[in-house]
C-alpha cells in the first residue's frame, strides 16, 4: 500500500492523472513509461507530464492544451467501475462526521459494494486503524478490491474483506466489545443489530445508510426495541451547487438531493437504562404487524444488477487494478 492515499509533488510514473482537454473533456490515466494518450486531437506522451508539478498544463502533438491534476478521491469514486451503487461523496462525508471515524479506529463495514465508502474509511482511520469489510456477493467484493487497489496502488495492510453474511461471520472475526464503529449499508440492517451490539465497545457508534423511509422506520424501531443503544438519530444530506460568474449568482438548475438516510445510535454500557427509555416503554407502539410486513426486503424491493453486467464491471475493475500495479512497480504496460 502507498504511504499516502493522495500523494503530492511532481508527477511520477505510477501516478493517476486527470486530464481536462478541449471543451472540458476529461481523461483519467495512469502514467507509464512509454505511455501515450491518443485522442482525435492528437497524442500526449506520458513522459511530458513526469516531473511536472500538480496543476500543470501540457500540450499534445496537435497543439491542444490539457490541464493535469491528480484526481481527488471524490472524482475517482464517481467514475470507477461499479458492481453495486456507490455511497456518494456527500453522504460519505456525513458518515465520517456522524460516525466520528477517527485515526486508529477499528471499523466494521457491511456491505462493501463497489468500495467507495471503503476508500473514505481507510483514509479516515489512517495506517493505525483497522477496517473489516463484509460483503455477501463475491463479485461485489472483487470489484471493491480492484477499485481500492487502483486508487492506492496496492491492497492496504489494515483492510480485510470477508465474503459472507455479517451475522454469521462477525462473531468469529472480532472480539466482543472490541469494535469502535460499525457502518451498515444494506437492505435490511435490522437483521444485523444483535451481532453488532455484541461487537461494539460501550459508547461505540452504529451507523445505518438506508434508502427508503420504510427501512428507516423499521431499523429505528428495532434499535429502540433492543434497549442496548441510545435513541437513534436520523438525517439526510442535500447539496445545492451555485453558479457564480460576476454578478450572475444563482442556484444551479440541478442539485444532488435525496440519495439515502443516515441513522446513528451509540452502544450503552451493559445494564444501563437511560431515563427517557422508561418513559417510552409506557407508550404503545404506533405500528401493527401488517405495517412491519411492508418493511420486509421483498416488499421494499431490491434492484439487482444482472450477472452479465456485473461480470463486465468486474473485468473493468480488475483491468484498472492490473494497470495500477504495473505502473506502480515501474513495469511496462499498454498505452492508455
Amino acid at each position: 500500500m502507498t504511504e499516502d492515499l493522495q500523494p503530492r509533488g511532481p508527477f511520477r510514473y505510477g501516478d493517476r492523472v486527470q486530464l481536462t482537454g478541449p471543451k472540458g473533456r476529461m481523461h483519467t490515466i495512469t502514467l507509464r513509461e512509454g505511455g501515450e494518450l491518443h485522442t482525435h486531437h492528437g497524442v500526449l506522451r506520458h513522459e511530458a507530464l513526469v516531473g511536472q508539478p500538480d496543476g500543470s498544463v501540457a500540450v499534445n502533438s496537435g497543439g491542444h492544451e490539457y490541464l493535469a491534476l491528480r484526481p481527488l478521491l471524490r472524482d475517482f469514486v464517481m467514475s470507477m467501475p461499479r458492481g453495486a451503487a456507490i455511497v456518494y461523496p456527500k453522504d460519505a462525508a456525513q458518515i465520517l462526521a456522524a460516525g466520528d471515524i477517527f485515526p486508529g479506529a477499528t471499523v466494521v463495514e457491511a456491505g462493501v459494494g463497489s468500495g467507495a465508502l471503503s476508500l473514505w474509511l481507510l483514509r479516515a482511520i489512517g495506517s493505525t486503524g483497522r477496517l473489516r469489510s463484509f460483503e455477501r456477493r463475491e463479485e461485489f467484493a472483487e470489484v471493491a478490491t480492484a477499485n481500492v487497489t487502483t486508487f492506492t496502488g496496492g491492497l492496504p495492510d489494515n483492510w480485510d474483506v470477508v465474503v459472507g453474511d455479517l451475522v454469521e461471520e462477525l462473531p468469529g472475526a472480532v472480539e466482543p466489545g472490541s469494535v469502535d464503529r460499525v457502518v451498515l449499508d444494506m437492505l435490511a440492517p435490522w437483521e444485523c443489530i444483535d451481532v453488532v451490539a455484541d461487537a461494539l465497545a460501550p459508547g461505540g457508534v452504529v451507523l445505518c445508510y438506508i434508502a427508503t423511509a420504510t427501512q428507516l422506520s423499521r431499523v429505528a424501531e428495532f434499535i429502540r426495541g433492543t434497549g442496548l443503544f441510545t435513541d437513534p438519530e436520523a438525517s439526510e444530506t442535500m447539496i445545492r451547487g451555485w453558479h457564480v460568474q460576476g454578478l450572475a449568482v444563482r442556484p444551479d438548475h440541478r442539485m444532488v438531493a435525496h440519495t439515502g438516510f443516515l441513522l446513528t445510535a451509540r452502544r450503552l454500557a451493559p445494564g444501563a437504562v437511560p431515563p427517557d427509555v422508561r418513559k417510552r416503554a409506557l407508550k404503545k407502539p404506533t405500528y401493527a404487524d401488517d405495517d412491519v410486513e411492508m418493511w420486509t426486503p421483498g416488499a421494499v424491493g431490491d434492484r439487482e444488477i444482472t450477472d452479465k453486467n456485473l461480470r463486465k464491471r468486474v473485468r473493468e475493475a480488475q483491468r484498472a487494478a492490473d494497470g495500477a500495479r504495473i505502473a506502480a512497480s515501474g513495469g511496462d504496460g499498454e498505452s492508455a
